[in-house]
């Protein structure tokens, strides 16, 4: 840095102060303090260039003196030729956003810190909305339970890492209390969901949660209670009776997705397998494809995936399979760059989605619409839907659309009542 010139020594400086270009690899920082020898870069620039960088890092796409380009504009001047390699830096990087991630060689570096656990007394209500609701998309309304902040797997695209920080898993110390205290109405119907916060099953019956859960359950059977889970911890589920209002759901993905970005779950044929085993006690399943992810094979795995599921389940024991994929707000998009670690999930092609960035939506309606055809054995026999999806999908890949989220939200509460009361298990 000694040898730049002063005001880019000093550009370099307010650079290397940032969390971004500390995370780089040290070939990276130093091609970047080499780089402001040779060219004016003001300070917006060598933010740039770090971001571009710590993708290229990130998506295993190389460093950037093996991508930057100065051939054949030897001519211009130290500003246009300044422009023009930035400008065939971001090109490539487009390139690679675009094009279908490869994990065929891809390292992903997990972050393994130690997990630690708390319990925490409030008066905080422990009953709230699903936090990534937006009157924008079509939504269910679910309602939410947070017995436990914070997640113990380490999904790279997982919201969770926005609200929460650190290692530290908390549980609610008076949890029962606070259940008791929710006023339920017994002439209409609930859907309550626990997995929203954190896995409804990865950490069992820790501080008695499941026994609390199930003990509520089964005084409000007008209340159809969601477990959600990518993990294989169902050891209480089978040990001990389960509410027939209770149903357990697995989220699934793709082979490739569920081992290079959803680290610390269970593999996807775990999940599978820990969903066969529920459903032989007698408990209704569901799956959530959510987030569908496109990757190079995604056409492959994900219909090889919903065959194992028709063929190792029948329609009479699973209530629901979601369709949904990535979507990110920006809190999320900066931790992703900032935590030092190898992920291409963000190597996708993004637009606007109700404030939030995904796919395109054409995009979307062509992969929606593929998966959805591949469980066509399951048509007309399992509640299918698009979560937190633009309404206009629905008619391209389902046919039709509801009116509005509360016609949603019935419809869902109706056919999962449905699937409750006509299992042929718990007659």
């Amino acid at each position: 840095m000694s040898c730049c010139p002063p005001r880019s020594a000093e550009k370099l400086e307010q650079l290397s102060q940032s969390k971004r270009f500390a995370n780089l690899s040290s070939c990276n920082q130093d091609f970047i303090a080499g780089l402001t020898e040779r060219f004016a870069f003001s300070q917006q620039d060598l933010f740039q260039l770090a971001e571009l960088a710590t993708d290229f890092e990130m998506w295993d796409s190389g460093d950037l003196q093996d991508l930057w380009d100065e051939s054949d504009i030897e001519h211009l001047n130290s500003k246009l030729r300044k422009q023009e390699v930035i400008r065939r830096l971001k090109t490539k990087w487009e390139d690679f956003r675009v094009s279908l991630p490869n994990y065929q060689n891809h390292h992903p570096l997990q972050k393994k810190g130690k997990i630690t656990f708390s319990r925490k007394d409030s008066d905080d209500t422990v009953l709230g909305v699903c936090p990534v609701y937006s009157p924008k998309t079509r939504c269910c309304n679910l309602q939410t339970l947070d017995a436990v902040m914070n997640c113990g797997f380490e999904c790279t695209y997982c919201s969770i890492q926005s609200f929460y920080h650190g290692e530290e898993i908390v549980f609610q110390g008076n949890f029962k209390e606070k259940l008791q205290k929710i006023e339920i109405d017994p002439n209409r119907t609930y859907h309550i969901g626990t997995g929203q916060a954190s896995d409804s099953l990865l950490w069992g019956n820790k501080e008695n949660v499941l026994s609390d859960l199930f003990e509520w359950a089964e005084r409000h059977p007008n209340v159809i209670l969601e477990l959600k889970t990518k993990s294989a911890n169902i050891r209480h589920l089978l040990d001990h009776p389960v509410p027939k209002n209770v149903i357990a759901t697995w989220s699934l993905n793709a082979p490739t997705i569920a081992k290079n970005e959803e680290h610390r779950t269970a593999s996807t044929s775990a999940r599978i397998s820990a969903a066969r085993r529920v459903a032989d006690k007698g408990v209704i399943v569901g799956f959530h494809f959510h987030p569908i992810v496109q990757f190079n094979g995604w056409d492959k795995e994900y219909p090889e995936l919903i065959s194992q599921l028709t063929e190792q389940f029948t329609p009479e024991e699973v209530a629901l399979v979601s369709l949904g994929t990535l979507t990110f707000i920006k809190p999320v998009m900066k931790q992703l760059r900032d935590r030092k670690q190898k992920s291409k999930i963000l190597q996708m092609p993004m637009e606007d989605a109700a404030g939030k960035f995904s796919y395109p939506i054409e995009q979307k309606e062509k992969f929606f619409k593929y998966i959805y055809d591949c469980f066509k054995p399951w048509h007309d026999k399992v509640f299918f839907y698009l979560c937190m999806e633009d309404p206009s999908l629905w008619p391209a890949v389902f046919g039709f659309d509801y009116e509005s989220n509360d016609e949603f939200e019935n419809a869902m509460k109706t056919a999962y009542l449905d699937k409750i009361q006509n299992n042929p298990k718990c007659q």
